[in-house]
């Protein structure tokens, strides 16, 4: 938990107070009252026209309903599909603009709300209650099918390509592009956005990337920050090790990038942790990493 809250907390305030509610707004319209922007100078908002983009629900395999943000071209027709995994945040209005950054480029993306069951992590104002009370409480398998689940919805809307399936996400989703690589043979790509690698496995989330190294379907590129407080460099080639252990031409040909002096979060552009010179490279690599391996 100590460990969690370390990675999660060292770049977003821990105590921060909201002026904004987040109930009765659509889903990826605003933030996380725990993470209300404080530099709107930098903050990136992508319009949404010449786009299909808005909240959409999800049927999971327990015959519930979940809500998602999905955003691709307006016209056409076999797009490449990216899953966006959350930040520890939810679905906010970050999440959504880069599901329409993707959808910019040419791609359906959908970010699924993987914390329905649990709670609205959007409704917290601290982020230690925030963990203890929901993020602890959400077991890797329910995660790996939901998202399973919101592959299943884009495939039945039949606009996107379900067969050129990419994956990426960041922080408590970077961790999570990883496991889900490795769940789902159909995955092309996974870009994995500063989560965590090597932590002590628990009974909802019994293994971490570097578990899980050589089962992986799709290669992964993983992006971090030399100065994260709550990832250690340690970690990072911990899971270089793993990777060249696994000695699979998926795992070869992953690749980990590490930007020096960079902290946790750098491409959340609505908070201080952003560094826009990593955050256009990551996603300029984001982007490529894509193409190069079959999600277009």
């Amino acid at each position: 938990m100590d460990g969690d809250r370390l990675i999660y907390g060292a770049e977003y305030g821990l105590s921060r107070r909201a002026a904004m509610a987040a109930t009765g707004v659509a889903l990826g319209s605003t933030f996380a009252l725990s993470v209300q922007p404080v530099q709107a100078q930098t903050m990136i908002t992508t319009p949404s026209d010449g786009l299909t983009a808005g909240a959409v629900k999800v049927k999971t395999k327990d015959g519930k309903e979940m809500d998602a943000y999905r955003a691709m071209p307006a016209s056409g027709t076999g797009f490449g599909t990216i899953l966006v995994v959350q930040e520890i945040f939810g679905v906010h209005a970050h999440i959504a603009d880069i599901c329409r950054r993707f959808a910019k480029a040419g791609y359906c993306a959908i970010a699924p709300e993987l914390y329905f069951r649990q709670g609205d992590a959007k409704s917290y104002t601290d982020i230690p209650k925030l963990i203890s009370e929901i993020v602890s409480k959400v077991p890797d398998e329910q995660v790996m099918s939901d998202l399973d689940s919101s592959v299943a919805f884009v495939k039945a809307e039949g606009k996107a390509d379900t067969a050129k399936l990419g994956i990426t996400g960041f922080c408590w989703g970077g961790r999570i592009v990883w496991l889900y690589d490795a769940h789902n043979p159909a995955v092309k790509a996974g870009v994995a956005w500063y989560g965590p690698l090597a932590r002590a496995a628990t009974p909802l989330a019994p293994k971490d990337p570097v578990d899980i190294a050589k089962d992986l379907h799709g290669p992964v590129l993983g992006l971090y920050g030399g100065a994260d407080a709550g990832i250690p460099a340690e970690s990072v080639e911990k899971m270089r090790a793993a990777l060249k252990a696994a000695g699979t031409p998926v795992a070869t040909k992953s690749e980990i990038k590490v930007y020096p002096d960079t902290p946790h979060a750098f491409n959340a552009d609505y908070r201080p942790s952003y560094r826009k010179e990593a955050a256009d490279d990551g996603w300029k690599l984001c982007l490529a990493w894509f193409k190069a391996n079959g999600v277009t």
